[in-house]
């Protein structure tokens, strides 16, 4: 390479040389040899030097290629591992969420049960206090129990719980149980209890004392008093036995108010106010209606024969118009009458009698559902109209001498509520018979209109041939009537 460059020099040299000072052609010869020969020595080096570089490139990029790969696989293990340790850290975190909303729920929990022990407590009898105070102790001692585990603490909480159950079922229809209970003399006595919604009997083991056992404050037993002594051997019957007359009401007047207070259909009729008789004539009339429409699809359907439609279409296909209005002349179906009245008509105008024909069938499956439509309207709107007239009475009440008659206020606002309750039941209760009417209307409608489409298509034919014909007899008409014209002229 450097053998190159100082050949340029000197050729460069030799050249300004020869420019400025002109010497013989020999000189000039040899200076150009030398260069020449100086050029392809350092030409020759140049390629020696390429050589080189090529043979020590193939071992570098072999080594950086593998290098390269080296650090791909690195990276993408990186990439790994950092991947698995987020995703183990995400896990880590919703276990932890997990467990804080589990422990979350367990406290909830065991506070529950907490409060229900002790409302479970305060709700037992002082005579059934003996029965459940094993539970209720368990219980309360493992709530603050550090030996326990969470589901053990739980598990002797939720005792109590299926104590109460194991009560409550006891309770329906009544209960009995031993136990001892305190006279009036201050004698302890055994004897067992009976227990029929909130009132407790008892009766001693010898028969005697008996009554009614009610708590007593600073006493942990049930103190008995007597109701009267006609009363005191049906008391031990019952205790015995768990049979017999009960000497009182152990709803406490909740059986006689529930009866008095419970309602009937024609009991609300009557504190729905006047409104309720335009209601009940609404009612009436929707119900006539769907009675009378539901009488008639009845009718329909067992008068249905798509067979003689189907015969009808068939002869007229076979261009047989007066077999097909034989075969339909004396059929029931609607879509069949509908056909055959237009057939008949077709001399007018076919489609217009087809049309005609299906809109009169089409009335008689859409009678009456304008009137139930309404039916459907009115009802809210007298019940609303309920509403508003209890209402007024109502708020007239509040004022002067009425205040005092809070149940005259109630009555009122019942008369509204009773009003429009029964206005949107018959709303109701007309809606869905009102949509199967009009979907049994539609489909009629599709019947005849299918049929009629049907029956136009093959009748065009016949129609043409009939046109024609007939144009052909006025045409021979009117030639007749020119010949007799001609003849009477030339007489």
């Amino acid at each position: 390479m450097n053998r190159f460059v100082i050949c340029l020099i000197l050729g460069a040299t030799f050249a300004a040389q020869a420019s400025a000072q002109p010497k013989s052609g020999e000189a000039l010869d040899q200076a150009a040899t030398a260069a020449e020969r100086d050029l392809a020595a350092s030409l020759q080096d140049l390629s020696q030097l390429r050589d080189t570089i090529k043979l020590e490139r193939l071992p570098m990029s072999e080594h950086l290629g593998r290098a390269e790969s080296r650090l791909a696989a690195l990276k993408r293990e990186l990439d790994d591992q950092t991947r698995s340790q987020d995703t183990k850290a995400l896990e880590l975190g919703n276990l932890q969420a997990a467990m804080k909303l589990r422990q979350d729920e367990t406290t909830y929990v065991a506070n529950l049960l907490d409060e229900f022990t002790n409302g479970f407590e305060s709700s037992l009898h002082v005579s059934e206090f003996p029965n459940y105070k094993s539970a209720i102790e368990t219980a309360k001692l493992a709530r603050d129990d550090e030996d326990l585990s969470v589901v053990e603490k739980l598990s002797r909480r939720v005792g109590v719980l299926q104590v109460a159950l194991d009560r409550l079922m006891d309770l329906v229809g009544g209960t009995r149980f031993d136990g001892q209970a305190v006279d009036t003399q201050g004698t302890v006595a055994k004897g067992g209890f009976a227990m029929v919604g909130p009132v407790v009997m008892f009766a001693a083991t010898g028969g005697a004392p008996s009554g009614l056992a009610i708590p007593q404050a600073g006493s942990a037993l049930a103190a008995v008093r007597a109701i009267d002594k006609l009363f005191d051997a049906g008391i031990a019957r019952i205790v015995a036995t768990g049979d017999g007359a009960l000497p009182l009401d152990p709803s406490l007047g909740g059986a006689l108010k529930d009866l008095m207070h419970r309602g009937s259909l024609i009991g609300y009729f009557k504190k729905g106010g006047p409104i309720m008789y335009p209601l009940l004539c609404v009612s009436i009339l929707a119900m006539s209606v769907v009675l009378e429409r539901l009488v008639f699809l009845a009718r329909e359907k067992k008068s249905r024969d798509p067979e003689v439609v189907d015969e009808i279409l068939a002869r007229i296909q076979d261009a047989d118009v007066g077999g097909a209005v034989r075969a339909g002349s004396k059929t029931r179906d609607f879509v069949a009458r509908a056909l055959i009245y237009g057939i008949q008509h077709r001399e007018k105008s076919l489609t217009n009698a087809l049309i005609r024909s299906a809109g009169t069938e089409i009335h008689r499956f859409t009678r009456g559902i304008s009137i139930l439509d309404t039916c459907v309207t009115m009802a809210p709107l007298l019940g609303l109209l309920g509403t508003v007239t209890g209402m007024m009475g109502s708020f007239g009440m509040l004022g002067g001498a009425e205040l005092s008659a809070p149940s005259q206020i109630t009555g009122g606002i019942a008369e509204a509520l009773i009003a429009t309750a029964f206005g949107l039941g018959i709303a109701i209760a007309s809606l869905i018979p009102m949509n199967y009417l009009h979907q049994q209307a539609e489909k009629a409608k599709h019947e005849i209109e299918d049929a009629s489409t049907h029956l136009e298509i093959l009748m065009k034919p016949i129609l043409d041939a009939e046109t024609a014909e007939r144009e052909a007899r006025v045409l021979a008409q009117l030639a007749k009537s020119a010949a007799s014209t001609k003849l009477a002229v030339g007489a």
